[in-house]
């Protein structure tokens, strides 16, 4: 008799797990096809301007995908921070900028911890000699490898208000959780296959040492040097310009806007 419970235990187990996929898609399906409710849309349309210079087609789209990820991810609130249906609409409307193929909705993410402004971060550096020091480090948001985005409020509003100054922490925080999907953040999101890993290796791969030379030198270029620090800094960098700034990442690095716009599967400098 135990052994007939264990198997029927078992069966039942492995139909729950085989059934899970199924119906989650059902249940975002569902939450795509319903009405993106009118305070969301005043929201999105006063926070994020971006949004108003989609296509419309893309905006229905970008919409579902907001309701599918609050319905997903949890918003913590830090340091006092009481949390509204404005912090996580405009959190959700610039993270979903990015899912414009066929999406897991950053499905190793956990939760995203929001901040009032800047947070401290302690780092500790292996220093010449084996010496290590400490640093305090006041940050604007940081995507981490234990599927969690930590972002202050006040920059997503700064990086949101201003859409053609090419920085937007959490475009540039969600590029890192794309990156840091199937591991370690190198610069090379998962891409569709082996051919387009050899040209996407070779064109961020010049133009990040293009960039590294450019900040060696001090000369001033479209690419914030802070993309220069190694390849998921650049890939992070490289995604704020090409949804922020895509006309002048088109004209001066037409190759990077390229591999980026068949990543993302659109092309903002039509918009």
């Amino acid at each position: 008799m135990a052994f007939w419970w264990v198997l029927g235990l078992a069966l039942a187990c492995m139909t729950w797990l085989l059934a899970q996929p199924a119906w989650r898609e059902y249940r975002r399906a569902r939450l795509r096809r319903s009405a993106f409710p009118a305070a969301w849309r005043k929201i999105v349309r006063r926070r994020v301007p971006l949004v108003s210079r989609m296509p419309a087609a893309l905006q229905l789209q970008l919409k579902a995908h907001v309701q599918v990820f609050l319905a997903e991810k949890p918003f913590i609130g830090c340091a006092g921070l009481v949390l509204s249906d404005e912090m996580r609409v405009t959190v959700a409307a610039q993270a979903c900028l990015l899912l414009n193929r066929r999406t897991d909705y950053y499905g190793g993410l956990r939760q995203i911890m929001l901040y009032p402004g800047s947070f401290v971060v302690e780092r500790v550096d292996n220093g010449p000699g084996g010496v290590f020091s400490g640093q305090r480090l006041a940050l604007a948001g940081e995507s981490w490898s234990q599927d969690q985005v930590v972002l202050s409020w006040q920059d997503v509003l700064d990086g949101a208000a201003d859409a053609e100054d090419g920085r937007n922490v959490v475009v540039h925080e969600f590029a890192h959780q794309l990156d840091q999907h199937s591991g370690h953040a190198n610069g090379a999101p998962a891409l569709a296959g082996p051919c387009q890993y050899r040209h996407w290796s070779a064109v961020l791969g010049r133009e990040f040492s293009r960039l590294q030379q450019d900040a060696r030198q001090g000369r001033a270029t479209l690419l914030s040097h802070y993309g220069a620090t190694d390849p998921a800094e650049f890939f992070a960098v490289a995604s704020e310009l090409f949804f922020e700034r895509p006309r002048e990442l088109l004209s001066g690095h037409p190759a990077l806007y390229e591999q980026l716009a068949q990543y993302y599967r659109v092309s903002p400098a039509q918009w």
